[in-house]
């Protein structure tokens, strides 16, 4: 692997909206983990909006004041 594939800085978009798509996905794995029951079209849907909307945010954020 190159240099060049890894962030230069912690502050770089791509690499904030990993890490906090990633925490995330954890989250959402335990809320799943410690309720009863099957997934309805609802929970995906809410956990997809749990897991890339914050991960959109963090990397507009980065992005603009990073």
């Amino acid at each position: 692997m190159s240099a060049q594939e890894f962030p230069s800085s912690w502050t770089e978009p791509a690499y904030v909206a990993t890490v906090v798509g990633v925490l995330a996905t954890g989250a959402l794995v335990f809320y799943a983990a410690t309720t009863p029951g099957e997934p309805t079209p609802g929970t995906v849907g809410f956990v997809l909006l749990s897991v890339t909307g914050p991960a959109t945010l963090a990397h507009e954020l980065a992005r603009r004041f990073g």
